[in-house]
């Protein structure tokens, strides 16, 4: 299958690039790896990042490195609603490690792995800004704070029977940009 954004989403990527200034073209790579994801089955293929890199004219290994590096691009597929779950400290000791454990115990996978519908992904990542209202747990464009056990049962039940995550694109999220 050969990469390559349709013309709309590659006009959009042109009108991105132009935003920043002549010979500063490598700064869209965070916007541009988004547009990616969501236009390549939620997932950053090593394709996927050559192409960008051939947009951006910088090496691959560049694209890489800041995939690799920042937690909101995925480097394997990952399931419909991908669950990611705040690691840092006022989550973890809000109980964040607990509903880690139950999430695993009731989906049947580990943290990192997706079911074998392909709906569910269990990712930890770091701080994702609500400290104060910890634990909390992001799926697509959906922020879920202050959860228990009972909450995540009721979010599982909710986007099983919605078959999807509210995700970046159901919010218009090309037009964001």
């Amino acid at each position: 299958m050969e990469i390559k954004f349709n013309d709309e989403t590659l006009a959009l990527v042109q009108k991105t690039i132009k935003r920043y200034p002549e010979g500063k073209h490598k700064s869209a790579l965070l916007p541009i790896l988004h547009i990616a994801q969501a236009e390549f089955g939620g997932w950053l293929s090593p394709e996927t990042m050559d192409y960008v890199a051939s947009i951006l004219n910088i090496k691959p290994i560049e694209v890489y490195e800041v995939a690799s590096f920042y937690s909101m691009y995925n480097l394997k597929p990952v399931g419909k609603c991908l669950l990611e779950v705040c690691r840092t400290s006022s989550c973890w000791t809000r109980g964040a490690e607990d509903i880690v454990n139950h999430l695993e115990k009731k989906l049947g996978i580990k943290e990192g792995e997706t079911t074998k519908d392909g709906m569910f992904t269990i990712k930890t990542v770091e701080c994702l800004g609500s400290c104060g209202t910890a634990p909390m747990l992001q799926c697509g464009a959906s922020f879920h704070e202050n959860l228990t056990l009972e909450k995540v049962d009721s979010l599982l039940d909710e986007y099983r029977a919605a078959g999807k995550q509210r995700s970046y694109t159901d919010m218009d999220y090309k037009n964001t940009l």
